[in-house]
């Protein structure tokens, strides 16, 4: 498939839906919302691979959108994501696009938020219904949603989510919707769970593939530190407070790392907050509120509280600890250089192991990576230039 963009205004869409994107600065399409929008509005299954920040979300929210019949009271599309942040995100991405819409409702359920306010949200007859599996779940057993009138279901980044150990919910959610007409299923990689869900579930899907090519590839510079453990907070610091750095977050790869990490920088005077499992929602929901508002620099996370994050002016990410599965790295760093924007990764090795691990990511992720030190003076500079 060619990359070539596309305006959105050739694609026979509705005057609110172009005017939500004409507000929002959008003209032409990313090569997956050019591949995807044109089947899914003819209600084909679709099956979907893509880099992480290519516009996956408004590929699949705007044939919804357009579909949408704001006088039927039931629930006609069911949108499941792995991570509640994730689902957030594709709430907020459709109410943007639903703007100048009238009659469409949305609603969002996940785990960590009290279920009798989603069991309100449920009664208000939404049509649009963005969820995490395991809660989903939790709302049809309890009887608070019916799905017998979904026409189209969408999983977004499938892959992750089977791999979270969703499989079970999934399959029970999809076979509780005996009406469904079409499902999408968007994703970075296309494993073999995705590939069994497709085989039963989907029926002659149209296969795109989006490959990182010059054109949507992030533009991000990846740069490594060889720097003791114990050294690793003042690398940051020293990278944050000498560089024009707006916004930037640090990954750790445990919970109780990212903890340490932000009591550190906390003693050092650097302001920081964090996310991870285990930090009640409505307290994670204002960090990444004031994090997107620009009111915070640096952001401290796990790998799967990061999920969903989509901010599309972050300046630097930095893998503070070298992650421990390949694609955690290209999740990661895809957080910086979105909107062809340039980006710029930090990834701070101790010892000989996360080197020897770094190496592989690098194999694996096709990654340039360019050795970084500090000189005499505290500049950063290439490693091989000596002084």
């Amino acid at each position: 498939m060619e990359n070539q963009p596309v305006r959105f205004d050739s694609l026979g869409l509705s005057p609110e839906i172009l005017r939500a994107l004409e507000k929002r600065g959008f003209a032409e399409t990313t090569p997956i919302q050019a591949f995807a929008i044109p089947p899914m509005m003819e209600k084909k299954d679709v099956i979907a691979k893509a880099p992480t920040g290519t516009g996956k979300t408004f590929a699949f929210g705007i044939p919804i959108l357009e579909q949408t019949d704001p006088e039927d009271l039931q629930v006609q599309t069911v949108i499941m994501a792995p991570t509640r942040e994730l689902a957030m995100q594709i709430n907020d991405e459709l109410r943007a696009l639903a703007e100048f819409m009238k009659g469409i409702r949305i609603c969002c359920v996940y785990g960590g938020q009290p279920i009798d306010r989603q069991i309100q949200a449920l009664k208000r007859k939404p049509q649009i219904v963005v969820a995490t599996p395991g809660r989903l779940m939790d709302h049809m057993n309890r009887k608070t949603i019916r799905l017998d009138g979904v026409r189209t279901a969408i999983l977004d980044e499938a892959d992750r989510m089977l791999d979270m150990g969703f499989i079970k919910e999934v399959t029970k959610i999809l076979d509780r919707m005996p009406n469904r007409k079409n499902m999408a299923l968007f994703s970075a990689t296309i494993s073999r769970e995705v590939m069994d869900i497709s085989w039963i579930y989907q029926r002659d899907p149209v296969e795109l593939t989006v490959e990182a090519d010059l054109e949507n590839k992030p533009d991000i510079r990846q740069y490594s530190l060889q720097v003791s453990g114990n050294a690793k907070v003042d690398a940051l610091v020293r990278i944050m407070e000498s560089q024009d750095i707006g916004r930037a977050i640090a990954f750790c790869n445990t919970k109780l790392m990212v903890e340490r990490l932000t009591k550190l920088l906390s003693m050092r005077g650097y302001p920081a907050e964090c996310i991870h499992g285990d930090i009640r929602q409505s307290l994670r929901e204002k960090v990444m509120a004031t994090f997107k508002k620009g009111n915070l620099r640096l952001l401290v996370a796990t790998d799967v509280a990061a999920r969903g994050i989509d901010v599309d002016d972050v300046d630097v990410v930095f893998n503070y600890d070298v992650p421990d599965e390949n694609e955690y790295y290209i999740h990661r760093i895809g957080r910086t250089g979105r909107a062809k924007k340039h980006g710029v990764a930090y990834t701070f090795i101790a010892n000989y192991a996360e080197a020897i691990r770094m190496a592989e990511i690098a194999r694996f992720t096709k990654s340039e990576l360019h050795p970084m030190k500090f000189a005499e003076n505290g500049e950063l500079i290439p490693a091989e230039t000596g002084k």
